[in-house]
């Protein structure tokens, strides 16, 4: 069962991550990282259709997010 202050630590260090997701966001767009229009993502445009998967975007999101998740996981463990 889960404490009150555990509760608030997991949102504390939740809120960390997106700020720090959100930063690394900001800074890709700055330095003109084209994340969401990576090499493997498939798009394909007709006449009157698009269709657009970020197949790598959606790969290196996982990684990063699975090894956020691991990191938190390993600090509360301590």
């Amino acid at each position: 069962m889960m404490d009150i202050a555990n509760v608030g630590k997991w949102i504390i260090f939740s809120g960390m991550i997106l700020i720090a997701v959100g930063f690394l966001i900001w800074l890709a767009a700055k330095f003109g990282i084209p994340v969401g229009r990576l090499p493997g993502d498939i798009s394909f445009k007709g006449e009157k259709t698009s269709f657009y998967f970020p197949l790598v975007t959606g790969l290196a999101i996982s990684v990063i997010l699975t090894a956020c998740i691991n990191l938190l996981i390993w600090i509360f463990k301590k």
